[in-house]
């Protein structure tokens, strides 16, 4: 071939390759052009709640879990609120979001959890808790689950097991409390919660080398949960995973014990812990039931002792609170004593304890210790006038609703005394542990912690905060003191000794 020649068909394929690429280009911008009046129209069309989607990716999540106080909503929802209404859009963890601080649309979407909605948390949730935990499960297989957990936990079993183990594992904290020393009450309280839920779990003797381990690499898995998920070396995710899978080894190691005693005849296999009425009782694989009990030893664990310590902060500033509470206390105790009653406290006690429960339904809605939930639709569901689309994410918040104006009158303020009206304690925007099919099976036994443990409280105990500027509690988004809510406390002496 001549060079001439060469030339000349060089050049074509040049000029060829130039105009498929201009073509190329003008494609795609017309194709974006397309695709932007299709989700325009869409949107036109669907009426999404108005709002902005941020950053790629990132969307708005950043400013969405900036830390604030408990006591607040934060000022990103806020804002939110004040500019798109109580219904807005979002991208938050990744995906399209619907964001509801509305009352009505957060039990709608409770409501009609498996019809309209279902659960669906963050990839990273999944892989820290376990794939099989009832958090992330759905339909058949997170009914199945729940059920084994409101059996164990059923009225009767608070009635005859927990509320008496309650009790044992509160006192043994509370009464190893010196006069006029100063500690961190989170600390001391979380070391009850967990001691209770181990020994309700796996029979697990509070102080042993075991429990003690278990306890160690429960708070670096705790750590975890609530990071960042960055499964690179050094980092809170990545020790939070290698912790789960110790703790799972000691589970595991449980149930080959109990698997054990199941094959002597001799043996009896225990039914009074989770573990045993597991084994007994359901058909659940190993894989399964590590994850379930994992799950339930976090669900058990940490919103108990936050609820706790929350009692205690917002008490703090509340004397005349305190002192209803020591009277209806000192009269349960009393009572009890002219009656010859040197039992332990029993659920007549309990039932009794009217005015605690005021308190601890104000605790909860002022801290809101579950401030939010995951939830996706699985189809487009009308609202208002507004659609959510199938597949996006929907947050309902249940911190702006225990917040709201129109709701609660003067909504930041710690009183306990609002919850006697009768009205506002049926109402059902109130909403500490969820609701609808997914409503927390272990509530009723968290309240009878918090009731439990402010019962020997202000019978034995003054105290105040202890820091010259006290801890405060924040959300990050989950509820935590950053300081461990340090307290100083002292003994009250009566004459019906220690009760």
């Amino acid at each position: 071939m001549r060079e001439g020649e060469f030339r000349g068909i060089t050049a074509s394929l040049i000029s060829m390759t130039g105009m498929e690429l201009l073509l190329i280009l003008s494609l795609s911008i017309l194709t974006l052009v397309l695709v932007w009046r299709l989700v325009n129209n869409k949107e036109k069309e669907v009426k999404l709640p108005p709002g902005k989607m941020g950053w790629p990716f990132l969307g708005e999540t950043m400013g969405y879990l900036k830390p604030h106080p408990a006591t607040s909503m934060g000022e990103f929802m806020e804002q939110h609120i004040a500019r798109y209404g109580k219904i807005y859009k979002s991208n938050l963890f990744g995906e399209p979001t619907i964001v509801s601080a509305d009352a009505g649309l957060n039990r709608f979407i409770l409501q009609n959890e498996g019809r309209l909605f279902e659960c669906s948390y963050p990839r990273s949730i999944g892989e820290i808790l376990g794939k099989w935990s009832m958090l992330v499960l759905v339909a058949d297989m997170h009914r199945g689950m729940r059920m084994i957990a409101v059996n164990f936990m059923s009225n009767v079993r608070l009635r005859t097991h927990f509320l008496p183990e309650v009790e044992r594992h509160c006192l043994l904290v509370l009464m190893s409390w010196e006069e006029n020393s100063t500690f961190s009450a989170l600390d001391e309280i979380k070391k009850f919660t967990f001691n209770l839920i181990a020994k309700q779990i796996m029979s697990m003797d509070p102080g042993t080398p075991e429990t003690e381990q278990l306890k160690r690499e429960y708070l670096t898995f705790m750590k975890g949960v609530v990071s960042v998920p960055l499964n690179l070396p050094g980092t809170a995710y990545r020790m939070a995973l290698q912790s789960r899978s110790r703790i799972l080894k000691i589970i595991e190691r449980k149930m080959e014990e109990r698997n054990r005693k199941m094959g002597d005849e001799c043996q009896r296999i225990e039914e009074d812990d989770l573990l045993g009425w597991v084994l007994k009782h359901s058909n659940l694989s190993t894989e399964q039931s590590l994850d379930l009990i994992l799950s339930l030893l976090f669900a058990g664990h940490e919103t108990s002792s936050i609820g706790i310590s929350l009692a205690i902060y917002f008490l703090h500033d509340c004397p005349k609170a305190i002192q209803q509470l020591r009277e209806e206390h000192l009269k349960i105790a009393t009572d009890k004593k002219q009656a010859g009653d040197q039992s332990q406290l029993n659920w007549d006690d309990y039932r009794k304890m009217e005015f605690t429960q005021c308190v601890i339904c104000e605790t909860l809605r002022l801290g809101s210790v579950v401030r939010f939930v995951h939830r996706k639709a699985i189809k487009d569901v009308q609202y208002k006038g507004f659609v959510i689309p199938s597949g996006w994410k929907v947050l309902p918040v249940f911190t702006a609703v225990h917040l709201d104006p129109s709701i609660y009158d003067n909504p930041q303020c710690f009183n306990p005394w609002r919850w006697q009206n009768t009205s506002m304690a049926a109402s059902n925007n109130f909403m500490p542990f969820g609701g609808g099919p997914r409503l927390c099976a272990g509530a009723e036994l968290a309240k009878l912690e918090m009731a439990v443990f402010i019962h020997h409280l202000v019978l034995n105990y003054e105290w105040e905060l202890a820091l010259a500027e006290p801890d405060q509690a924040l959300a990050f988004p989950f509820v935590d003191f950053p300081k461990g809510l340090p307290i100083k406390v002292h003994k009250i002496h009566h004459n019906l000794g220690p009760i």
